[in-house]
């Protein structure tokens, strides 16, 4: 038979070593010197890592990309887009001036918003709805929606119809052509796959099964989609050039590592800031503008991305 012992155990609590104990007063007085040294460099190396964080995370970046290659038509050369991604309502002074300023120096042809422009956990539609209203001033604006989008549920309609009125295009699972001197190029966009499957091992082959169904011709073809992780469907459905966003650029940005984590990618993730390029596909990931669950970004500011298109000859 078992017995059942039970054993009390006593915790001895020893109040912190004083190392000074044993010292010559002289010798005290200086390690009490050299101590209050110590804390106040560390106090001023923390002060100073705030404020670098704090700089970061209030001062948007701009990283300029070139898509090059013979399928871009000759029409097209120098055609420039504006990549927006992830804003999260976010906002730089007062009005947004910092981004409109950025944007309208580019002077673009065209601005894409690659969803998560509301946060989904506290949504500020007339936020978005200001920002929206200053883009489409600036150049036509092409939108498509991510996870965020998905989660306002009913209340989704609502902010669509609101951008409707700012004659916003958004892309729901659709193709649209853009044409100059009888040229023309593709403008697709993939709803966030959250909208209808939340399964992340079936949303990939279900984007794939998407694109196949809206038909993207052979023509040069632009998609706009949340979701990078899913680069092998658009490497698969012949797609010329990718613009994406989600993963925030792995939040935390580590020295010749990279992102820390992203949505869907986990540790690590593989796609998570930059240009991406397989077989005839690129794709150029957005680091994003704002913050969802984690407020802050480390090593890591935000982000718009300007691409120019650039013909070569075959």
């Amino acid at each position: 038979m078992w017995k059942k012992r039970c054993v009390n155990r006593a915790f001895l609590y020893l109040p912190a070593a004083d190392t000074s104990v044993g010292l010559s007063e002289k010798d005290r007085k200086l390690f009490m010197k050299r101590k209050k040294k110590i804390i106040t460099v560390f106090i001023l190396l923390a002060c100073l890592f705030a404020g670098w964080i704090i700089r970061d995370n209030a001062t948007i970046g701009l990283t300029r990309y070139t898509a090059a290659g013979n399928r871009v038509p000759s029409s097209f050369d120098g055609f420039k887009i504006i990549v927006l991604s992830d804003i999260h309502n976010a906002k730089f002074n007062d009005r947004n001036e910092q981004l409109l300023q950025l944007v309208q120096k580019e002077t673009p042809d065209m601005i894409a918003v690659t969803g998560d422009l509301v946060d989904s956990r506290h949504p500020d539609f007339e936020k978005a709805e200001s920002l929206m209203r200053h883009l489409v001033k600036i150049a036509p604006c092409y939108y498509v929606t991510g996870n965020h989008e998905a989660c306002l549920g009913e209340r989704y309609l609502e902010f669509e119809n609101r951008l409707k009125k700012l004659s916003v295009a958004i892309l729901h699972d659709q193709v649209v052509k853009l044409s100059r001197n009888d040229e023309t190029i593709q403008i697709a966009g993939l709803d966030d796959p959250d909208f209808t499957e939340r399964d992340p091992s079936l949303q990939q082959s279900m984007q794939e099964t998407k694109l196949q169904r809206m038909h993207v011709s052979k023509e040069y073809s632009i998609l706009l989609t949340h979701r990078p992780e899913n680069f092998d469907a658009y490497v698969n459905s012949g797609i010329d050039l990718v613009f994406s966003g989600h993963a925030h650029g792995g939040q935390v940005r580590l020295p010749l590592i990279g992102g820390l984590a992203a949505p869907n990618q986990g540790f690590f993730p593989h796609y998570d800031a930059g240009m991406y390029e397989e077989k005839q596909t690129s794709m150029i990931v957005s680091r994003g503008i704002g913050n969802s669950i984690i407020p802050v970004r480390i090593n890591n500011p935000p982000e718009i991305v300007c691409v120019r298109l650039k013909h070569l000859e075959k």
